[in-house]
């Protein structure tokens, strides 16, 4: 059953730019140029792109923030904007520049202002607030304000509040973006908890591929307004070459660097004691060689920056639009 559903959606701005002492000109700029995507019960599905891409407009047009310019869209069999308020009860939502918790009371009076403003049976709220509490460890700030909260305790605690009321959609603008890395290990594996139970459809929008690679099963890729793949993390890298790398520090250098399938030497510095591989297969035979050398001291993954991932991608397709004309 498909909960998302958008058919050639469009969303258009206009912008007016001034050309003389009394003149100005009017531009229209397609933020979202003709989106077709369907997105079943359950999906895991990583919406990312460069900046400016149109994710967050779509994310809005989805949610019933912004009006559409064109085209259909259904969430939950919902039109968003004119059928917002019944929609609002069935997602949740997580915009990092947007907060429903209240600032100036404890985290668990938002929760209890929460549970009265979807109308959730008190049963149902305590047993999904309780869930959280333990899987995202709430208790230790639960009874604090939330403008003492850390980063990363406000973002467990918007988590939480866009739960309580049983949403069949997840939305999640940059849910990871400023935490530590405690903070984000906290959330990324409540996520996949969430994901894998199979009742909540979870879309994440990010720029930090390791939330894709950890939570995502399926990958969409947008630039300028439109999808340019659609498939899994695998596929985008296969595809188009993007790599990830490994840095290796070793204790003492190697006489002859291990040779591996899917891991070719791309530097060595330090005198040999930091070694840079690029990954075309997964790490765990080279890690397995270099640790076989008794010398292994630490490593490190690199992962590609989305924008290199999108502008080879599109190098490539325009290389292959150029071929056929």
């Amino acid at each position: 059953m498909a909960v998302i559903e958008a058919r050639d959606l469009r969303k258009d701005f206009t912008i007016r730019r001034r050309t003389g002492r009394f003149r100005r000109e009017k531009r229209v700029v397609p933020a979202v140029d003709g989106l077709d995507l369907t997105v079943e019960a359950g999906e895991m599905l990583g919406y990312i792109g460069p900046n400016g891409a149109g994710k967050s407009t779509t994310l809005k047009m989805f949610t019933g923030v912004l009006y559409p310019s064109a085209g259909y869209v259904r969430v939950c069999g919902f039109e968003p904007v004119p059928q917002r308020v019944a929609m609002a009860r069935r997602i949740g939502v997580v915009f990092g520049q947007r907060s429903q918790l209240w600032w100036d009371l404890p985290l668990g009076d938002s929760f209890d202002l929460l549970r009265h403003i979807y109308r959730v049976p008190a049963g149902d709220h305590a047993a999904r607030l309780a869930r959280c509490r333990r899987l995202l460890d709430l208790d230790g700030f639960i009874d604090q304000p939330v403008r003492q909260l850390s980063l990363g305790q406000r973002m467990r605690g918007e988590l939480t509040a866009a739960l309580l009321h049983g949403p069949s959609v997840l939305f999640l603008d940059e849910p990871t973006i400023g935490l530590d890395v405690v903070s984000k290990q906290a959330v990324r594996g409540f996520l996949a908890d969430l994901g894998a139970a199979g009742d909540t459809t979870l879309v994440l929008t990010t720029h930090d591929l390791a939330d894709i690679e950890r939570l995502c099963r399926r990958l969409v890729v947008v630039d300028a307004g439109r999808i340019v793949h659609d498939g899994t993390l695998d596929d985008l890298h296969s595809r188009y070459g993007s790599q990830r790398r490994v840095v290796v520090d070793l204790d003492e250098p190697v006489e002859v660097e291990p040779q591996v399938t899917g891991a070719v030497l791309e530097a060595t510095e330090s005198g040999g004691r930091r070694l840079t591989y690029a990954l075309s297969g997964p790490p765990g035979p080279l890690l397995a060689a270099l640790a076989g050398t008794g010398r292994l001291r630490d490593v490190a993954f690199v992962e590609p920056e989305i924008e290199d991932v999108v502008a080879k991608l599109y190098t490539t397709g325009t290389s292959r639009a150029s071929g056929r004309s």
